[in-house]
């Protein structure tokens, strides 16, 4: 097959943890568009709304020099951000629930500002596509599938110059030893830039002072391990065939998707991502 990016499989850290999850939940998060609108549909929920939030402060410390990125107010940066994902454009549904999820947010970002370390050594930035897509590469001009994804916070050590993967983690359960999470970091890594990957850790904010490391995988492992996966999406896309695997009953992932099907969500908006926004 011509390489052709506008004809390619996309594939991403979410939308294969969605397709692995339900292949039916795949195609109604990342391929159904509303033939109303031409869009595709996202649920917002209070777990979501507070991982936005909280990401979108600590990755903007990046945009700052290392010697100077917490001489500022942070939590005045969390208040802008929990703007846009306040009320029903976070899901709540309730002030209540919304002041608990803030509290929540509030805590991590107070757990970072006791425990700078990490964020207080030089970094090193994978910048967007010139097009506006997050980083990406072919994963395989044969089969046109590229690979994209956005790494959180990429520490630079100077002793050997290479780099060391941070990622948040603001959800209350750990990351699945099975993810592809650091695999498809590391592919992209190795492919959008020279250095070496000698790390990896995540940060529990919301249980850890300081970030967990963990193990990487060889790079060939990391290959082959996504490519088998976006393989069978590609496949899924090009048959049209995105069966739950509980059948016609459907599934915790799919579920609150066929929802707004059925008109059973509330409409709240577009978000930024040019998505049509529901809640249950």
């Amino acid at each position: 097959m011509a390489k052709d990016p506008y004809k390619a499989t996309w594939v991403s850290h979410s939308s294969m943890g969605d397709f692995l999850k339900c292949p039916r939940a795949y195609y109604l998060h990342n391929v159904y568009k509303d033939p109303k609108t031409n869009r595709k549909i996202n649920l917002v929920n209070p777990a979501l709304a507070l991982g936005v939030a909280v990401h979108e402060v600590l990755e903007g410390l990046g945009d700052f020099k290392t010697e100077v990125r917490f001489e500022r107010d942070i939590f005045d940066y969390l208040e802008k951000a929990w703007k846009k994902v306040s009320g029903k454009k976070g899901g709540f549904h309730s002030e209540t629930e919304e002041l608990e999820t803030k509290e929540r947010a509030k805590a991590m970002i107070e757990r970072v500002v006791k425990n700078p370390g990490p964020l207080q050594k030089k970094i090193v930035t994978i910048k967007d596509d010139p097009s506006g897509m997050p980083p990406n590469f072919y994963l395989s001009e044969d089969e046109n599938i590229i690979l994209c994804g956005k790494i959180d916070w990429l520490i630079w050590k100077p002793e050997d110059d290479s780099l060391h993967i941070l990622d948040f983690k603001t959800g209350k359960h750990e990351e699945n030893e099975d993810s592809l999470q650091l695999p498809i970091y590391q592919l992209l890594l190795k492919n959008l830039q020279n250095r070496k990957v000698t790390g990896a850790s995540y940060w529990y904010l919301d249980k850890d002072d300081a970030p967990m490391d963990v193990s990487l995988p060889s790079v060939d492992d990391s290959f082959k391990k996504v490519y088998e996966v976006a393989l069978r999406v590609k496949a899924a896309r090009e048959k049209g065939e995105f069966v739950c695997p509980r059948g016609d009953a459907g599934c915790f992932a799919c579920k609150p998707f066929e929802k707004i099907i059925r008109n059973e969500a509330e409409y709240i908006g577009v978000g930024e991502m040019r998505q049509d926004l529901y809640m249950l």
